[in-house]
This record gives C-alpha cells, structure tokens and sequence, in this order.
C-alpha cells in the first residue's frame, strides 16, 4: 500500500490528478510544508522559499471582521520554491489536494489537524486553543462533488465528530485504488488578539489489508 499527496498547483484547472496529472506537484511528505499568506513580492508564486522576516512581512492582518487567507502555497523544496495553490480556499473548486491510493484500504481514510506530531492536542490558538469548533481552518471533501459556493466545512482540529474528515464521503473504506479529494480554507476571526508562530499537522490515516 502506497500513499501519495498531491497538490493542483497548475492555476484554474479544476480537473482530476487522472487525467490531468502535470496539474498536480507530488508533496515531499517528509519536508515540504503548505504556507497561508497574504502574499508579497517575495511570497509568490515560483519565487524562493520566504525567510522568516519575508513571511512576517506577508503575514494576514488581523481587523475588525474576520480575514479569508486569499493566498496557499505549497513550499516544494526539492524546487526550492514556492508553488501557489490557486483554486485553494473560498472557491467553489473540487480537485484541489488529492491523497492517491494504490490499492484498497481495510477502513476509509480520514484527515485530521493536531498541534504535533504527537497527534494527540490541539494547542494552537488556530486550531481553537483546545476549542475545536473555534479552529480557524474548515475543510470539505470534494471526492463526489464540488464543495458549492460559499461553502462552510469542517471546523478541522483534532480527531472529535465533525472536526476531521472522511475523505471518501463516508461510503467506507477503499475497494481499489483510487483518489481522494478536499478543499481547504482558512479565516482568522475579527479581533483576534494572540499572536503566535505555529505549524499544525495535517494527517490522513487509514488501516490497510
């Protein structure tokens, strides 16, 4: 059983890693990391992956409504750039991260946010600062269907009802190989009033045969 992840870096393509797989960048599981950002000069597509200063630079600003991150980009480091995720976020777009399976699952995958690899808190105060439902990143499966315009999600944090994902729509685990897909966006709520340096961990899990 193999597991890969892929992103539609391409631009507006909204199409399947099946048929239109240069859409997609395979993710280096073990080094590459997705950026939220307002975006700058340096924090764009296909320059050098930021430093720090050049991330706070292009930080989101917190104000009196809440902030849709407009901007996701996928830090490939084996480019050693960065990669925009276009169709990401408040979009009604399907095939945007897509977790590809080799063979049939003994149970159907899920993906979870937690705080670290321990996989066990949700710390952070954009997961909610152990408040899922406060969590400022939503997530919707698109396997069988677009996300629909203005579409809410999961409030994803931890491992409780509602705040993961069944990546097969909850029609079980896999028969076959096959592609799973969802959207992703984040929204920091008005008047926020932590400020913190933080990298939750995204992680699909699943049992195999």
């Amino acid at each position: 059983m193999a597991l890969k992840v892929y992103v539609n870096t391409q631009g507006v393509n909204d199409l399947p890693f099946s048929t239109n797989p240069s859409d997609f960048t395979e993710m280096d599981l073990a080094a590459d990391k997705l950026i939220f950002s307002a975006g700058s000069v340096t924090v764009a597509d296909g320059q050098p992956i930021p430093t720090v200063q050049e991330l706070n630079s292009a930080g989101l600003l917190i104000g009196a409504a809440d902030v849709e991150c407009p901007h996701f980009f996928l830090a490939d480091v084996s480019a050693v750039n960065l990669k925009e995720i276009h169709n990401a976020g408040n979009q009604n777009k399907r095939y945007v991260f897509c977790a590809s399976f080799d063979a049939a699952t003994a149970s159907e995958p899920i993906l979870e946010l937690w705080d670290d690899a321990n996989l066990d808190t949700i710390a952070d105060y954009c997961l909610g600062n152990e408040i899922a439902g406060a969590s400022f990143f939503r997530a919707k499966t698109t396997t069988g269907a677009l996300p629909g315009v203005g579409w809410t999600g999961n409030r994803m944090a931890g491992s409780a009802e509602t705040h993961f994902l069944w990546l097969n729509d909850g029609a079980g685990a896999l028969s076959a190989a096959k592609e799973l897909y969802w959207n992703l966006r984040l929204t920091i709520p008005a008047l926020f009033g932590n400020a913190a340096a933080e990298a939750p961990v995204w992680v699909i899990k699943y049992t195999s045969n």
